[in-house]
């Protein structure tokens, strides 16, 4: 029997803003996986929405074992669950999720990979699911990116994802008052991380980096000094995670938050 429901959020982006034009994108393998494995394991049913209801992009760059701590045979698991576990392969829409109601979830989850900091942290629909869990304390956890998601509880988070790019800085921050993350503790993927991948991936620079947009919006972001080492902050019903290696840290803290829920309940 199950333990409840986890929706896990993924984004529809395969391309992002840079100074040259744009850059390919997608979501992190690993990142999905590995947290959505352990949730199965756990005994948590998972439902993979996405704005469009389209299965999310796999960024190629993310697409190997070495993601899976150069273990081939995890890698393999994690690639086949993906490709064919019916979970990963009936995505819904954001929006038919919302209609049958958010009271059927007992927490969520979002990925990462660049690609929310393009589609869901301006994203209406989720927003409103991202408040309905904070107004619930019900676990909430992001990777790498993908706490990026949460400045879709901004008011008009469309309005302060333009704001970063025209390097407003206190236009974004006027219009992230009232946000319901402001003063958490939280941790994203590093601007140091960053330049790692404009570097390598991208070969081009971002008009903003996750990090400062969330310090902007009113996060007390806490990254760990050493790039790609594993980092997991939680506050209150908040579980974010720095980077791909962040993913098994990330996946097991979820799992005893959404159990201590359970108890509670």
């Amino acid at each position: 029997m199950s333990k409840g429901k986890v929706l896990i959020i993924g984004s529809n982006a395969t391309q992002i803003e840079v100074r040259g034009g744009t850059g390919p994108t997608g979501q992190y393998l690993n990142e999905t996986v590995v947290p959505a494995m352990a949730l199965v394991a756990a005994g948590y049913e998972i439902v993979l929405a996405t704005p469009t209801g389209a299965k999310p992009y796999i960024d190629p760059a993310s697409d190997d074992a070495g993601h899976f701590g150069g273990d081939q045979g995890a890698y393999e698991r994690g690639k086949a669950f993906y490709e064919t576990d019916p979970a990963m392969n009936q995505p819904r829409t954001l929006r038919s999720v919302i209609g049958e109601g958010l009271d059927n979830f007992v927490g969520v989850f979002v990925p990462g990979g660049q690609a929310p900091g393009v589609d869901l942290m301006q994203d209406a629909e989720t927003g409103v699911i991202l408040r309905h869990f904070h107004d619930r304390g019900q676990p909430t956890a992001l990777l790498c990116h993908g706490p990026i998601a949460i400045a879709s509880a901004i008011d008009d988070a469309p309005g302060f994802r333009a704001a970063l790019i025209a390097g407003d800085t206190a236009k974004a921050a006027e219009l992230a008052k009232g946000w319901p993350y402001a003063g958490y503790n939280m941790t994203i993927f590093s601007n140091s991380e960053e330049k790692v991948v404009e570097e390598h991936i991208l070969h081009d620079k971002l008009f903003f980096t996750v990090a400062d947009a969330l310090e902007i919006a009113g996060g007390k972001v806490i990254t760990n000094p050493v790039n790609f080492e594993p980092n997991v902050i939680e506050d209150r019903e908040l579980i974010t995670g720095q980077n791909p290696r962040s993913d098994h840290p990330l996946a097991a803290t979820l799992v005893a938050a959404l159990d201590r829920s359970l108890v509670a309940a």
